[in-house]
């Protein structure tokens, strides 16, 4: 474990640095202080990494929950790319496995439905009185000449066994990043994230329950942050930046100005 001067002070960078250039910033300072790295790796959620599987040809993706030292676990196919040792990477029990799988085969759908695109992952792990997982989902626009754009979503939660009933905690962490540049708008980036937390109860009657319960956890998540981003975020946004920038030039703005009060003048008279 690092020194948690050393890892607090780490986190306190990344947060002043441009949000778009996380991944960078982040490299950049495990290689500073190698120390840090599992522990940086493992807290500070990065824009999410597409691989494709090579034993079924699928894409999935890659974050910290999936991976063991330089090798990641395919979803698809339960192995690690590039291959580990005998007994080294951690795969979740039978029972958790094949609910990883519906569950992969569950968010799989809402991506083309609600996405249209894009790539999603499901990974799924063993933990006392129950089991936890991450849902990850992906959509980017390929750069042109115009921008680019790119969400992702993680969702991180922990499942606890309580009779008939399950106790459900969810962290979900929304990385947002815009780009774009014209003759009249000039350069504009726009990124960052949004992290929200929620925990519930409901009721359990099988493994199939599971899925039905994290997927409603999921999607009512997405549905509120993605209002909060839209009705909230760009709209101040577009409100300070319609205050202290117009797109219109300096004279066609006099000319209206002055048109306006010539129309007040002959109203008065």
């Amino acid at each position: 474990m690092a020194q948690p001067d050393q890892f607090d002070s780490a986190l306190d960078l990344l947060r002043r640095l441009n949000p778009a250039h996380t991944t960078q910033n982040l490299n950049s300072i495990c290689t500073l202080v190698p120390d840090l790295t599992e522990d940086l790796l493992s807290s500070v959620d990065q824009p999410l990494e597409v691989r494709r599987c090579k034993k079924t040809g699928r894409d999935y993706l890659l974050c910290d929950y999936n991976r063991d030292g330089d090798s990641w676990r395919s979803p698809w196919s339960n192995e690690f790319e590039p291959e580990v040792p005998d007994g080294e990477g951690t795969v979740p029990s039978d029972r958790v496995r094949k609910m990883e799988v519906r569950m992969n085969e569950a968010i799989d759908v809402y991506r083309d439905l609600y996405y249209e695109g894009g790539s999603s992952s499901v990974y799924f792990w063993d933990v006392d009185d129950g089991f936890a997982g991450v849902v990850l989902l992906k959509k980017s626009i390929s750069p042109q000449s115009s921008g680019e754009a790119a969400w992702d979503s993680i969702h991180v939660f922990e499942a606890l066994d309580r009779a008939r009933m399950a106790h459900y905690k969810l962290t979900s962490t929304v990385i947002l990043q815009l780009g774009s540049s014209g003759e009249s708008l000039g350069k504009m980036d726009l990124s960052g994230n949004l992290t929200r937390q929620v925990e519930q109860d409901m009721p359990v009657e099988n493994d199939g329950s599971h899925i039905v319960n994290v997927g409603k956890l999921v999607e009512d998540m997405e549905g509120k942050m993605r209002n909060l981003l839209q009705e909230v975020y760009f709209g101040k946004a577009k409100d300070v930046v319609g205050d202290l920038r117009s797109i219109p030039t300096l004279s066609e703005a006099n000319k209206d100005r002055e048109t306006q009060r010539e129309m007040l003048s002959s109203m008065n008279r």
